[in-house]
């Protein structure tokens, strides 16, 4: 596994750095069960700040693709398996959302406001 950072992006890091994970998960890079390395070696590596990997890593949990631990660290959690199905539907969403002119953002918000819809919430 390797995480990339640009560091010459607008983007946060700790995004940069929990998209580059979520790419390998939707890639099949990384499966359910795969150990992440530690904050302090992703940090070490990337050359930035070790709280900016766990915000990272937290922001991952909080979207059900990492399990955290105390002792055991970061895990790609069983829910993340269905992503890799999905990455083929997803590329070809995304194309067609840009071919019609969609940003990835808009589309991003679209996806949120039609799972409330589903789930019943406003």
């Amino acid at each position: 596994m390797l995480i990339r950072i640009d560091a010459d992006s607008p983007r946060p890091l700790y995004d940069q750095v929990a998209a580059s994970v979520r790419s390998d998960v939707l890639t099949g890079a990384l499966a359910p069960g795969d150990r992440l390395p530690p904050a302090r070696d992703v940090a070490a590596a990337l050359r930035i700040n070790q709280h900016t990997v766990l915000h990272a890593y937290q922001q991952l949990r909080d979207e059900g693709l990492l399990d955290l631990r105390r002792g055991r660290g970061a895990v790609v959690s069983a829910s993340a398996a269905p992503l890799a199905e999905l990455a083929k539907d997803i590329d070809e969403l995304v194309r067609r959302a840009a071919a019609l002119g969609v940003s990835a953002e808009t589309l991003a918000g679209i996806v949120r406001a039609h799972r409330r819809h589903e789930e019943g919430s406003p």
